[in-house]
């Protein structure tokens, strides 16, 4: 039997705008759950429902990552106005305070110019790697960042980020500063929900990947062999990578917390068994890819045509997600960041070669 070959087209759909969740809701826990069995049966359910969902002595993965302020309005020395976004910290020495950014200007600065940023400080251009430009800050970056930049909402949200949402686009364990976008699904549990987890025998272990803006960009040729990754840095704790080999060995699932903790595990196993460490990846997970460490999966719904539905399709299986999808936008389901989310199991070793 030969294997399916996936075009981008594939993996669109219609999306009405009003499914498109603009607010969170005030209680992180109250979002719907949809529930895809393996053989394809849909369960409607609402978040808090997950406890159920979930055995004593399963593993819940989640990334610590911390959403950067990273947007900043600026000015260059000759008056010309500039949006940036951070995309990664590259270094905060005391001799080398670099970052990368995407860089919105009527003209491209020149290396060696200034950017007074947020009317307040001033940075220096550095070199430009093909879309991004490294800047030198003057100070500690993650405390000018907290102090004059703006959270960058996704661009499907239409309102600027206010107080609500710097506390809602947080995960409450978030604990690393380094990501531009949140690891969404994570935002849906509350610190009661973990704590009912541990106390109904679930583990806790964590992964960081920190997020990057290349999340929103969109895939731009129809053969997916010759879309580029965008390149993301992630570590896996050796004590994760023992609860995760311990819950394998009783038999137990782990369960990612959303596609980012999955990256990061996946991409950590790419040997055939999971490797604590750390490093930059730029794993591409289209149908046909076999999972090697992740069980199941919570996860937001995606954008069409993204990566995340080729991913999301690998791991449950293309038509299974055809058909969630389906009934996710019939049933009135909210979408994207802010949305709700579901909860998948891997049929990625059992789906037709």
């Amino acid at each position: 039997m030969t294997m399916t070959t996936y075009t981008l087209s594939d993996f669109d759909f219609e999306l009405p705008d009003d499914l498109i969740a603009q607010t969170a809701l005030p209680d992180r826990t109250a979002s719907r759950l949809l529930h895809v069995e393996p053989e394809g049966q849909l369960h409607d359910r609402v978040f808090a429902d997950v406890t159920g969902l979930i055995q004593a002595g399963d593993l819940l993965v989640f990334n610590n990552t911390r959403v950067l302020k990273a947007r900043f309005f600026g000015q260059k020395e000759s008056g010309g106005k500039v949006q940036l976004l951070v995309e990664r910290v590259l270094s905060n020495t005391e001799n080398d305070r670099r970052v990368l950014v995407q860089m919105r200007a009527s003209k491209s600065p020149l290396p060696g110019s200034r950017i007074r940023l947020a009317d307040a400080f001033d940075v220096i251009v550095g070199e430009r790697a093909g879309e991004f430009f490294s800047l030198h800050f003057p100070s500690d970056i993650f405390e000018l960042l907290e102090q004059y930049g703006r959270l960058p909402l996704p661009p499907y949200i239409e309102h600027e980020a206010d107080d609500y949402d710097e506390e809602r686009y947080q995960t409450v364990y978030s604990k690393v500063p380094g990501a531009v976008a949140a690891p969404t699904a994570g935002l849906h549990f509350d610190q009661a929900l973990l704590d009912r987890c541990v106390a109904n025998g679930v583990q806790l272990a964590y992964v960081t990947l920190h997020v990057g803006a290349g999340t929103f960009q969109p895939v731009r040729t129809e053969n997916l062999q010759e879309h580029q990754m965008h390149s993301e840095w992630y570590t896996v704790p050796a004590e994760t990578a023992e609860l995760i080999a311990k819950t394998k060995a009783a038999g137990r699932s782990v369960i990612a917390v959303g596609t980012t903790s999955m990256r990061a595990l996946e991409s950590a196993s790419q040997s055939g068994q999971l490797v604590a460490g750390s490093g930059d990846t730029k794993l591409f997970i289209t149908p046909g890819y076999r999972f090697k460490t992740v069980d199941r999966l919570i996860t937001n719904f995606h954008l069409p045509k993204s990566t995340l539905m080729m991913l999301v399709s690998a791991f449950a299986g293309y038509q299974q997600i055809r058909d969630a999808y389906a009934h996710a936008i019939q049933q009135r389901y909210r979408f994207f960041s802010y949305g709700d989310a579901m909860m998948l199991t891997n049929t990625s070793g059992k789906q037709d070669a």
